[in-house]
């Protein structure tokens, strides 16, 4: 039995029993009809794509939590590469159980595995660099967050806040309603927090470095002006790039000087990988 925590549990438990037509039903009609219940079953999870590997904790969690409940063994951890052909995983036990489970284990693994998939892209492209962090942001799918962050990890990229309660990021929003760059760093120090400010203008940057704001973050810049952003700030903050990011926009950022970048995209346009489940034997 793979090593669990609560959210998991119940995330799984309600994928399931989305599947399953929730208490009312509980049932997998097809499987229930076609496959003997005696009848047991290995599977195999092969990889059709090259990529990253992440989310096998749930995919495990999904096979032990389905009735009656089969066995999964991961072949390679999570961050390995994968090539086409590549095994991840075997499962054994009952094969009703293995077809009712195996559609919400490969949700789970083909989601989270295109998610460190595009992050390792990234971080090879950026790897030249090194004294540049790859960021994850918070446009991340609902109650899929704590799994995409540890995708974000096992792609080679790291974490930005959790959510709104474990750092300050003051946005353009937050920054009209305060009444400027200046006027919304001061209120934020109340916090006791370090501060880090969206700025979208060179202006915006000259404010929130007199306002000693630790972190800038540079929203949809042109490179033009996140060079002229490194010399203005000469050390004083972190600058992050962020906004569209694509894998060249990354890239570039990084040659004009940026100490972060944040990509939206790592979570939230991240194509599955291709994986799938084939039975490989059967006994009674």
């Amino acid at each position: 039995m793979v090593s669990s925590r609560p959210e998991l549990d119940d995330l799984i438990a309600s994928a399931l029993r989305e599947d399953l037509g929730g208490e009312m039903r509980d049932t997998d009609v097809t499987t229930h009809h076609v496959v003997d219940a005696d009848l047991m079953g290995e599977a195999k999870i092969i990889a059709k794509s090259p990529g990253v590997l992440s989310g096998a904790s749930a995919a495990a969690r999904v096979f032990e939590m389905v009735r009656p409940p089969c066995e999964y063994f991961a072949l390679v951890p999570d961050g390995t590469r994968l090539e086409t052909g590549m095994l991840a995983a075997r499962i054994a036990g009952p094969l009703g159980s293995i077809l009712t489970a195996e559609r919400t284990a490969l949700n789970f693994l083909q989601r989270l595995s295109g998610i460190a998939t595009l992050t390792r892209r990234y971080a090879d492209a950026l790897a030249p660099y090194p004294n540049v962090v790859l960021l994850d942001t918070r446009k991340t799918t609902p109650g899929l967050r704590f799994l995409e962050r540890a995708a974000v990890r096992a792609g080679g990229g790291r974490n930005h806040r959790a959510g709104l309660w474990d750092a300050i990021l003051i946005k353009d929003n937050h920054v009209a309603a305060a009444g400027g760059v200046r006027a919304a760093i001061e209120r934020a120090r109340r916090a006791g927090m370090p501060v880090e400010v969206e700025v979208e203008t060179l202006a915006q940057l000259d404010e929130a470095l007199a306002a000693g704001a630790e972190i800038v973050l540079l929203d949809n810049m042109s490179i033009d002006d996140m060079r002229r952003a490194v010399q203005i700030n000469r050390g004083r903050a972190k600058l992050e790039a962020s906004g569209g990011m694509t894998l060249e926009g990354a890239v570039a950022a990084a040659q004009a000087g940026v100490d972060r970048i944040s990509v939206g995209a790592l979570t939230h346009s991240a194509p599955a990988l291709d994986l799938s489940l084939e039975v490989t034997k059967t006994w009674r």
